[in-house]
């Protein structure tokens, strides 16, 4: 019998610790090329909303160095390009080759060239120096991750001091009724959307559980202290379907 350590999620599957990263590039591989679409569907394009939020909150100024973390297709390089001059630097980051495929094609043939690079790297063990970036972005991705803990520790070693982290990721609905409205949501008519669109159901239907496993709020607020954060506080976004947590090192 393995061991509760040896174990994680997969939506609300319980696997082997090694498997999971595995099986989440296997449907980040499947979505990559409807992502963007998907995306805009899904939330009726109010992810943009969520995403100007997270980059009205960094503070990030030109000649800096962002690294966009699992940034996947690159909406927030874009805009963080345009923030950092030619003096600055974006570093694309996603564990997924498809997932940065997609991103590096979508922002050349956009014209963001020359101040963005493109790395394929894990979470749990960025190929970066310590005290590196003036700022980090996660947007939708932590929940994916196999070990979050790890992920933000190694966050906060490449992380500058005076530097801060922005988590932008789904969570929990602060009201009951919403709670239920998005369950209907996402478990009945999201997996669907997934297979007319993107012909994908099973996809889809795995992102709609990992939502539901990720930490809530306040739980993934102890969770950035523990990692070594500080002033770390969040933002509920559209009644707390999306929450956007900032922290900062020192």
């Amino acid at each position: 019998m393995k061991k509760q350590e040896d174990t994680t999620h997969f939506g609300f599957k319980t696997v082997d610790r090694n498997d999971k990263a595995r099986m989440v590039a296997g449907v980040f591989d499947s979505v990559a090329a409807k992502y963007d679409i998907m995306n805009d569907v899904m939330s009726m394009g109010i992810h943009r909303l969520w995403k100007r939020q997270t980059i009205d909150s960094s503070g990030v100024r030109s000649g800096q160095r962002v690294l966009d973390l699992a940034g996947g297709t690159g909406d927030l390089t874009a805009k963080f390009s345009r923030l950092v001059g030619p003096q600055g630097e974006v570093v694309l980051a996603d564990i997924n080759a498809s997932m940065l495929a997609v991103g590096r094609t979508k922002l050349q043939d956009m014209g963001v060239v020359g101040n963005v690079s493109y790395v394929q790297a894990d979470a749990e063990k960025l190929p970066f120096p310590d005290d590196y970036f003036d700022c980090i972005t996660i947007a939708f991705g932590l929940r994916n991750v196999t070990d979050k803990d790890a992920a933000l520790r190694s966050m906060a070693r490449v992380l500058k001091p005076g530097g801060r982290l922005l988590v932008l990721e789904f969570s929990k609905p602060e009201t009951e009724w919403l709670n239920k409205a998005y369950d209907l949501y996402s478990f009945h008519l999201l997996p669907r959307m997934g297979e007319w669109i993107a012909r994908d159901k099973e996809s889809y239907q795995y992102l709609a559980e990992s939502i539901r496993m990720h930490p809530n709020q306040e739980t993934l607020k102890q969770m950035m202290l523990d990692a070594g954060f500080a002033q770390v506080d969040y933002q509920n976004m559209t009644g707390g379907i999306v929450a956007l947590h900032r922290g900062f090192k020192f």
